[in-house]
């Protein structure tokens, strides 16, 4: 049992990512589904097979000390390196908002945005944090934008704060390093990204002028920077060279849903499967 289920973790996993395709032409919706789906249950799958390995323990009928032993230890150096990462990159992102919050709190008066000003000439702003982000701006960005494009720009941001991405993509950052050995990583992760700015960007439209957003944007890809997992902003600096894609949506105003509830479920219903067969080992 112990192999099979370590064979079944490996080959569901590698083949739900290499089943992935990039669909540019495909509704924004679809394009959501898809890449949660294909992102987040792999991992999902190897974690819950490690705990149900590590949970049955290295014997069983059956069992031979090889199979045992050796899917045991996979699953104790498997977690340990998913505790390690999280371990770090929780050390890190802790770190760095401690430096953040260094700077001071000022209310930008044509918003009424309590936001941190940071000294630079760059034009930035990000929500930075973990559930309950807070609005990071330079002083650059401020003598960057108009009025209108920093509302739009504003707009944008608390979209971000709304969804929670922040923590949700300081969780997903974490799952993507954990499985970079996995086929279409990468692909996935950038698809994300885009799909989050696109969804930000479709809230703030509802409140402010798209072409007002779409020229904020131009600005800011001038001076890109690069962001951590734990923070969003207008512009990351890996979709470089989805910047033409994300104008046109942003201009065509296509609305984007939230991922279903049932998506959600069916993720975490087939990421729990593996600890269903735990009352069945026989110890």
């Amino acid at each position: 049992m112990h192999g099979l289920l370590l064979a079944l973790a490996l080959i569901s996993a590698i083949g739900l990512r290499l089943l992935w395709r990039s669909d540019s032409d495909g509704s924004w919706n679809q394009r959501w589904i898809a890449a949660m789906f294909t992102f987040a249950l792999p991992p999902t799958l190897l974690i819950t097979s490690a705990i149900a390995l590590l949970w049955m323990g290295p014997q069983g009928m059956g069992i031979t000390v090889w199979e045992g032993w050796g899917t045991y230890g996979s699953a104790i150096g498997f977690l340990m390196a998913a505790g390690a990462i999280g371990y770090r990159q929780s050390s890190q992102a802790v770190q760095e908002l401690g430096q953040l919050r260094e700077y001071p709190e000022a209310c930008l008066v044509s918003t009424g945005t309590i936001a941190r000003i940071l000294p630079m000439e760059l034009p930035f702003v990000a929500q930075v944090g973990f559930w309950t982000p807070e609005i990071v701006v330079s002083q650059g960005l401020l003598t960057a934008l108009s009025a209108e494009q920093l509302r739009a720009v504003l707009a944008h941001e608390k979209a971000h704060a709304t969804y929670h991405d922040t923590f949700w993509f300081f969780c997903f950052g974490a799952l993507r390093r954990l499985t970079v050995w996995l086929p279409n990583t990468d692909g996935l992760w950038q698809e994300l990204l885009l799909l989050r700015e696109l969804r930000a960007d479709r809230v703030a439209a509802q409140t402010t002028d798209s072409l007002v957003l779409a020229e904020a944007l131009v600005t800011l890809v001038r001076s890109p920077m690069v962001q951590s997992d734990w923070s969003a902003t207008l512009h990351p600096q890996r979709l470089d060279d989805r910047f033409s894609e994300r104008i046109e949506a942003i201009l065509a105003a296509e609305p984007l849903s939230p991922i279903p509830g049932w998506l959600m479920g069916a993720i975490v219903l087939a990421g729990v499967l593996p600890l269903m067969m735990v009352p069945f080992h026989n110890g």
